[in-house]
């Protein structure tokens, strides 16, 4: 069976498990709080040494870190790999992106807004901008004619990557109101995961 070690807070942690939940696979989550330090005991850090959530354990007891490398590997030979060489490259490339131009924005905002109780005012300025830049883009790739999903003609892991933290963005003070083809986005991946 597989373990999936994460906080529930974290939307890194939640893609991995809506995945393994869309997979229809058997897992057992442990909860770690992030926040009182449970990532970075001398226990955790002897399974991953960086530290951090989401941890997935095989049953075979290797562990796998880093939320995109575990979601590419759970759904390889599944549709949310497109087969297409090139849409499949772009997918990789919004996987990338999410995780150096987006989740560094969107999150940390989210995370000093909700769970730091920051006011809007004490969140560093460009955190907000960079953050609001990378909701432009994606509006941008969405509002192109006949696009429904970030890579491709049907939902992927890029999707379900960057969707964890955009349905929250409003935690860390983004208005998705000026972001139509976001919201509409949004909507369809939540629907095609079975979000909640």
């Amino acid at each position: 069976m597989l373990t999936l070690y994460g906080d529930i807070r974290s939307g890194n942690c939640l893609k991995v498990k809506w995945l393994l939940d869309w997979l229809g696979r058997d897992y057992r989550w442990i909860e770690v709080d992030i926040l009182t330090g449970g990532s970075r005991t001398p226990e955790f850090t002897a399974m991953n040494t960086a530290g951090q959530v989401p941890t997935l354990v095989f049953a075979d007891g290797r562990p796998l870190a880093q939320s995109n490398a575990i979601l590419l590997t759970l759904a390889e030979s599944t549709s949310l790999i497109p087969v297409d060489d090139y849409d499949r490259a772009v997918m990789l490339e919004w996987l990338f992106w999410e995780q150096y131009s987006h989740e560094p924005y969107v999150a940390v905002a989210r995370f000093q807004r909700a769970y730091l109780g920051k006011t809007a005012e004490e969140i560093e300025a460009r955190l907000m901008e960079r953050g609001h830049g990378a909701l432009a883009r994606m509006e941008a790739r969405l509002s192109e004619p006949g696009r429904e999903w970030l890579a491709g003609t049907r939902v992927s892991l890029a999707d379900l990557a960057l969707v964890a933290y955009t349905r929250v963005a409003h935690e860390g003070g983004f208005d998705l109101s000026g972001y139509p083809a976001l919201r509409g986005w949004i909507g369809r991946v939540e629907a095609a995961f079975g979000i909640v």
